[in-house]
């Protein structure tokens, strides 16, 4: 039997919604600092992005590798468009009927909008094509399938061991083997063990951490942020106290060699993530979701935080991109407006640094810094 929809939190993101408007609510011997900083991602992976050779070099943007993307498609009816980046949360009284999203409204131009009915998969492969973005697709092993052969040099396959939207609903060990060895998956992800209030570190679910250390499989954990400020209503076993990136040191020390991204950075428990990156030169963070749901001077402090702390060389891109094809757009920008980062810091969170966690291959040309 095959998987069932593993990820819970895009169906989350948009049962809150619809839910508001129905009540009416509007591996290298050098060090990475000589080796990598210098590598492309230009070119990245021939196996993963053509490049038409009548085309103009200059002619696409500098790629960007993308490494939290959801298998979505389908219809939203009824959502609304969106303005990233709330500027705060608003409270609720339990007495009340309590909406499930807990953004602050406020107007923006242009909002993002939501795709078409049948047309989000075809619009953020587009969006993918025009910006030049290879990305890591997570979901059932047959719904990121049909991104994988709908645009196969863009799209690097990821899937988890959850089962449906049940809690401790799990695939078997030898079904998830094989979507790795024979299914051609590279990533293990999105783990969404939070919104079962469960610890990474749980040994209910080492099995799965010891396939992937087994079989060199990068795992991809969600850790901090969820809820849209409303997860007490929305999510009832989901924990903040799962979330804390401390909670994955006995994971590690279990398995040596195994790479974690930590997903959301481990928002907002940045002096807890910076003691775990300090602790393990495995593990990095990827800013999805962080970088457009959150008011957009805490995004820039957080990820300065990170760069600014010396761990700039793990912090990788990613949109958590769903319903509103827009949003990889918008979170590139606040990555290419950010004045705290250098040229050549922009590139390696925008591609090099994904590059080097997922063991992609490039090509020794020099990097392009972000203009």
């Amino acid at each position: 039997m095959g998987h069932a929809y593993t990820l819970s939190k895009p169906v989350l993101y948009l049962s809150r919604i619809k839910a508001m408007l129905s009540r009416g609510k509007g591996r290298f011997k050098m060090s990475t600092g000589s080796v990598w900083r210098f590598l492309s991602c230009a070119v990245l992976l021939s196996s993963f992005v053509t490049v038409s050779q009548a085309q103009n070099a200059d002619s696409k943007p500098a790629p960007v590798l993308d490494v939290h993307v959801h298998a979505m498609d389908g219809n939203f009816p009824g959502v609304p468009a969106m303005c990233p980046n709330t500027p705060g949360f608003l409270a609720s009284d339990p007495k009340d009927k309590e909406a499930p999203f807990g953004w602050v409204t406020v107007d923006c131009t242009p909002a993002l909008a939501p795709a078409a009915p049948g047309e989000y998969m075809k619009d953020v492969l587009a969006e993918m094509e025009r910006l030049n973005v290879t990305a890591v697709v997570f979901g059932d092993p047959k719904s990121v399938q049909k991104w994988k052969d709908a645009a196969p040099n863009r799209v690097i396959p990821g899937t988890a061991f959850e089962n449906g939207m049940t809690p401790g609903q799990r695939v078997s060990v030898d079904e998830l083997r094989k979507d790795f060895t024979d299914g051609g998956f590279k990533v293990m992800g999105e783990i969404g063990l939070q919104y079962e209030g469960i610890s990474p570190s749980d040994p209910s679910v080492d099995q799965y951490f010891a396939l992937a250390e087994q079989l060199d499989i990068p795992v991809a954990i969600h850790m901090g942020t969820g809820g849209s400020g409303r997860a007490n209503i929305t999510s009832p076993k989901f924990r903040g106290s799962m979330g804390n990136p401390l909670l994955l040191e006995e994971l590690l020390a279990r398995h040596p060699k195994l790479r974690v991204q930590v997903m959301h950075a481990g928002y907002p428990m940045i002096d807890n993530m910076l003691t775990l990156l300090q602790a393990n030169s495995h593990v990095y963070v990827d800013v999805a979701g962080l970088i457009w749901s959150y008011p957009l001077k805490e995004v820039n402090r957080y990820i300065e935080r990170l760069v600014d702390a010396g761990f700039e060389d793990r912090v990788m891109f990613g949109t958590d991109q769903l319903i509103w094809p827009g949003l990889m757009r918008y979170s590139i920008s606040i990555i290419q407006n950010a004045d705290y980062l250098t040229p050549q810091q922009k590139r390696d969170i925008l591609c090099n640094n994904a590059a080097r966690f997922l063991r992609l291959d490039t090509a020794n040309a020099a990097a392009a810094p972000a203009k």
